[in-house]
């Protein structure tokens, strides 16, 4: 069993996204879905979509969220995944924002669904870290944006 002590980072800092890319890239990346009840634990044992064992012991000023990164190095990386989605869903006021808007959702390689004329943006890791990515296009009214959990 691989004993997890500390979340190293964010998947989406710039420090770790374009090594995790590379590595997913390769298929190095596993992941540990952790139910929404326990991202609150510090201790708990669960198995990476590859079929290993691991057992995660947090120390109290960490917490797991989606996208954690537990391990990463020796030609791999293991990320929480949570089993809840959440989603952005952001709406574009003109034909002109939504263009700009997949251009930038395109280059940053989010993940995304459409309904209707709005962008439903997968979260994977905080919310807050996707918006600040589309901040000039928030802040004069380009686009808005609210939060939905499936």
């Amino acid at each position: 069993m691989l004993l997890l002590e500390r979340i190293l980072g964010d998947r989406h800092e710039d420090a770790f996204h374009h090594l995790l890319h590379d590595l997913e890239h390769d298929g190095l990346v596993e992941y540990v879905t952790i139910g929404t009840a326990d991202m609150d634990r510090h201790r708990l044992r669960a198995r990476t979509d590859r079929g290993e064992e691991v057992a995660i012991a947090l120390p109290r000023d960490q917490k797991l969220f989606d996208g954690a990164i537990l391990m990463i190095g020796e030609g791999r990386a293991i990320v929480v995944h949570s089993d809840e989605q959440h989603w952005l869903r952001v709406c574009p006021r003109t034909a002109a924002d939504a263009l700009e808007l997949g251009y930038h959702a395109g280059n940053l390689h989010w993940r995304v669904r459409f309904e209707g004329t709005d962008l439903l943006v997968a979260v994977e890791g905080q919310a807050d870290v996707y918006k600040a990515r589309i901040a000039p296009l928030i802040a004069v009214g380009r686009v808005t944006v609210s939060e939905e959990v499936e």
